[in-house]
């Protein structure tokens, strides 16, 4: 998380820290050496913050994760040095990014079941959408955003988590890196051909036909220029149900276009319902609730934020961090 522990570049981490159920050595931030993520940046996590690959070994590590996720996915040269010292020290790999890693480093691997694993590596290919899902009996949520990085991974897997914990038979449909990490399987979908993207996501979804509930990771926004994600997520997964994320401090997406402002929440969520009632849907898709990402404020403006989101779009509203999930699960239960 070279440079990454006090930003959003750093979600990959922080999404493992949240939810990996491995045991992480320690964080590789040499801004933050001798702390740990507590003390770095507030999060509730004991892990010491290092310096370099080096002293992560001597802690007996066995797997490195490039924990950044940075605006669109590139490999930041200057890590060649440190990922080559983890590979020659036998560590295993773990690429969230869209460069192929196998193939610049893949050569320095020497150690039995050492392993480079590219999250973002596709399929060969995938059927096109013909939308199947929607004769599905199922529940199926999509996690929708105002912006990037809003939440949607983290609010998707607390909901599936809370379901789980009440004995929901629920699937999970990861689409993102982080996710996959985590899940052990899913989409990259930002590293599929724009024409089977649909029809990836589809895939993925009637293989949770058996499940009664399923939610899907969204990615991007319907309001970002530079995202093309929310439509093949609508059209292959045919939702019945969404859940808007969104950063509670921001009114503006975020940079390089932070100069677009983000619309009404009101006016969004009625956006993404009509999208997915015309746009190669057979669903008219609810939202059940908003899932506000309040980072950065105090608790007196947590609040505040959420009862005027409540009121604005007349929805349950909570954070999935700071107060828990189980508004957003009483409201997709009571949900026909």
């Amino acid at each position: 998380m070279e440079g990454a522990l006090d930003n959003d570049s750093g979600k990959m981490g922080f999404g493992l820290m949240r939810f990996s159920k491995h045991h992480i050595t320690c964080v590789i931030d040499s801004n933050y050496t001798g702390k740990t993520v507590r003390e770095a940046v507030g999060l509730p996590y004991d892990i010491p913050v290092l310096e370099s690959v080096t002293k992560a070994v001597s802690l007996g590590s066995e797997v490195l994760v490039l924990g950044i996720a940075p605006s669109g996915g590139r490999f930041p040269s200057e890590w060649d040095t440190p990922i080559a010292e983890a590979l020659k020290n036998g560590l295993s790999l773990i690429n969230g990014l869209h460069d192929d890693l196998n193939a610049r480093f893949g050569h320095l691997l020497y150690v039995k079941d050492q392993i480079i694993w590219d999250v973002r590596k596709s399929a060969h290919s995938y059927p096109i959408a013909t939308a199947k899902a929607a004769k599905l009996s199922n529940k199926r949520i999509l996690m929708i955003g105002t912006d990037m990085a809003a939440g949607k991974m983290t609010a998707g897997l607390e909901l599936y988590a809370a379901l789980k914990k009440k004995g929901a038979n629920v699937g999970f449909v990861p689409t993102g890196q982080i996710g996959i990490t985590l899940m052990g399987n899913g989409i990259p979908l930002d590293a599929i051909k724009v024409d089977q993207a649909a029809g990836a996501v589809e895939q993925a979804v009637l293989e949770q036909a058996d499940k009664d509930i399923v939610i899907v990771e969204g990615q991007g926004s319907l309001a970002h220029p530079g995202s093309t994600a929310t439509l093949p997520l609508i059209r292959g997964s045919q939702p019945t149900h969404f859940v808007l994320c969104h950063k509670a401090a921001h009114d503006h997406l975020r940079y390089p276009v932070s100069h677009i402002a983000i619309p009404p929440l009101d006016e969004f969520i009625r956006l993404n319902e009509a999208v997915a009632k015309v746009c190669g849907s057979l669903n008219a898709a609810q939202t059940i609730g908003i899932a506000l990402n309040t980072v950065g404020l105090s608790d007196a403006e947590a609040l505040t934020k959420i009862e005027e989101t409540a009121q604005l779009t007349q929805l349950p509203v909570t954070d999935v961090v700071r107060y828990g999930v189980y508004d957003l699960v009483d409201a997709l239960i009571r949900k026909d």
